[in-house]
C-alpha cells in the first residue's frame, strides 16, 4: 500500500471515530439553546459566561447570546452584561438600562455606536434585549439592576471627552490638568491610528507620559475615595476606566506601526483588565462576587492558547480569564454555523452588506457538524468520550466584520484543538443574516447566490 493510500485510510478512520463520537454524545437542541438544562448548568456554575459568536453578523448568534443571558439574571442572578464594544458607547446603554439617562427608547440609547462596524451593536437583536433589560432592571432595587459595560479600546477621541466632562463637574483644577495633558492628540483626534504612525516613523509628539500621568491621577483619587466611603462613585469609575482606556489604547494605536508586541495582545489584555476593574467594583457596591456574561467573538473568548494563534505568541481574553480566574470558574461556549448569510462589509469601513456564506470547508469542524449532527445541538468537547476523538487540530472559521469568500481559507480558516478551546459549543447549520437599525441600501439588496465548491 503506498503512503498516499495509506494516509487516506487514516484520515477516513479518523473521520468516522469523530462522527461516532459526535452522534453519541452531542445534544440536539431546540429554537432556544437556554432551554437546554444541561448547559444552563454549566453556565450557572461558573462566575464567567462567555458567550461567543462565529461572525459579528449573525442573527442567531446575537440571539442565542441574549436567551441565555435571560436566564442567567431571572434564574441565577447575573449581574452584569460585559460586551466587545467601547467604553463610552456602552456607558450610554448602561444608563439607559439601569434607568439613569435621557434616553427615552433603546434605540436612542444604542445611538453611540457610530463609528465602524455600527451594525455590531445597533441591530434589533440588541435593541430588543436592552429593551428587554430595561424592563427588567424597573422592577429590581437600584443595587440589583444589571449593568450593561464596553471592554474593548478603539474609543480614544471619546474616552477624553468623558474624563474631561468628569473633572469640569468634579474637579475644574483637575480639569485643566487633564485638557494639557491630552492636547498632545489635538491633531489625531479623528484618526487614531495617524497617532501611531506619526510616533513610530517620530513625526509627532509622544503622548504616552502624559496619558499615564492622567490616569495616576484619578487613581488616586479613586483610592482616596474607597479610603474615605469605602468605594468609589460610579461616575468616578467611569472616568478612571476611561482614562485606563485612553492610555491603553495610546500603547495599542503605538503599536501597531512596528512594536513588538503584538497589538491583539495588547487589546486582549485591556479587555481583561477591564473585565478585572467592573468586577472589583461590582463586588464593592454589591457586597459579594459578581456574576458576569461576556459577549464577544469566539476568536476573543475560545482559549488561544488551544489555536494557531497561541502557537505564534497571542494570547486573547478566553485564555487570560482562565489564567486569573481559574478554569474552573469560567464557561467558555463557543457558536459554529455551516452556511447562510451575514452582515459584513467588503473592506475596513466599508458598507454593511447581506453576503452569502460558503459552506463550511471539507475537514473543518463546520463540515464535520454538517455531515454529522441534527441542524442545532449542544456538545461539551472537554467531555473526555468527546476529547479522545478530538485530539487532532481541525480547522474552523471566523468572520468578522469582514467577509471575504474569495479568499475563504487564507482569510477565515485557523486551525484548533476544541477539547481545550470551549467547554460548551453550540451549531446551527443554516443561519441568517443580523439585522442593522438602520440598513444602508447595500444590505437591502440580497446578494445573488453562487454555487460554491466545499474544497476551495
Amino acid at each position: 500500500m503506498t503512503p498516499t493510500l495509506e494516509r487516506r485510510r487514516a484520515e477516513r478512520a479518523r473521520e468516522n471515530r469523530l462522527r461516532e463520537a459526535l452522534r453519541a454524545h452531542s445534544r440536539e437542541i431546540g429554537e432556544q439553546a437556554a432551554d437546554d438544562e444541561e448547559l444552563l448548568a454549566l453556565l450557572a456554575s461558573r462566575r464567567l459566561a462567555l458567550l461567543g459568536e462565529a461572525s459579528h453578523g449573525t442573527r442567531e448568534f446575537y440571539e442565542q447570546r441574549a436567551e441565555l443571558t435571560k436566564r442567567l439574571i431571572v434564574d441565577h442572578g447575573l449581574d452584569a452584561v460585559a460586551v466587545e464594544a467601547d467604553w463610552p458607547d456602552a456607558q450610554r446603554v448602561n444608563g439607559y438600562v439601569r434607568g439613569d439617562s435621557g434616553d427615552a427608547s433603546p434605540e436612542e440609547a444604542l445611538r453611540g455606536f457610530r463609528r465602524f462596524p455600527h451594525w455590531m451593536w445597533r441591530n434589533t437583536v440588541v435593541r430588543d434585549f436592552i429593551g428587554w433589560l430595561r424592563q427588567w432592571n424597573d422592577a429590581q432595587s437600584p443595587e440589583r439592576r444589571v449593568g450593561f459595560y464596553g471592554l474593548d479600546l478603539y474609543s480614544l477621541s471619546a474616552s477624553i471627552d468623558a474624563v474631561l466632562a468628569y473633572l469640569d463637574e468634579a474637579d475644574p483644577e483637575a480639569a485643566k490638568r487633564a485638557r494639557g495633558r491630552y492636547a498632545c492628540f489635538d491633531h489625531f483626534r479623528e484618526d487614531a491610528q495617524a497617532y501611531g504612525y506619526s510616533v513610530a516613523f517620530e513625526l509627532g509628539p509622544d503622548c504616552a507620559q502624559a496619558v499615564v500621568r492622567q490616569l495616576v491621577e484619578l487613581r488616586e483619587r479613586s483610592i482616596e475615595a474607597i479610603e474615605r466611603d469605602g468605594h468609589e462613585s460610579d461616575a468616578l469609575f467611569d472616568a478612571e476606566q476611561n482614562a485606563r482606556l485612553v492610555r491603553n489604547a495610546e500603547e495599542y494605536y503605538r503599536a501597531m506601526f512596528g512594536r513588538r508586541v503584538s497589538s491583539w495582545n495588547l487589546r486582549d489584555r485591556h479587555m481583561v483588565d477591564t473585565l478585572q476593574a467592573l468586577d472589583a467594583h461590582l463586588a464593592q457596591r454589591l457586597g459579594h462576587e459578581p456574576r458576569i456574561a461576556v459577549w464577544a467573538h469566539n476568536s476573543h473568548l475560545g482559549d488561544a492558547s488551544a489555536t494557531e494563534m497561541g502557537a505564534e505568541g497571542q494570547w486573547n481574553v478566553g485564555q487570560l480569564a482562565r489564567e486569573r480566574y481559574g478554569a474552573h470558574r469560567c464557561a467558555l461556549v463557543g457558536f459554529t454555523t455551516f452556511q447562510g448569510t451575514v452582515t459584513a462589509a467588503s473592506d475596513w469601513g466599508g458598507p454593511e452588506q447581506r453576503r452569502s456564506v460558503r459552506p463550511g470547508l471539507a475537514g473543518s469542524f463546520e463540515a464535520l457538524f454538517h455531515e454529522t449532527g441534527p441542524e442545532r445541538f449542544a456538545l461539551h468537547p472537554n467531555d473526555p468520550r468527546l476529547a479522545k476523538a478530538f485530539t487532532e487540530p481541525m480547522l474552523e472559521r471566523a468572520i468578522g466584520v469582514i467577509y471575504l469568500p474569495e479568499s475563504e481559507r487564507m482569510s477565515h480558516y485557523f486551525h484548533a484543538r476544541l477539547p481545550a478551546q470551549f467547554d460548551a459549543v453550540l451549531h446551527f447549520d443554516v443561519t441568517h443574516a443580523l439585522e442593522p437599525l438602520d440598513p444602508g441600501a447595500r444590505w437591502r439588496i440580497d446578494e445573488v447566490p453562487e454555487t460554491f465548491p466545499s474544497g476551495v
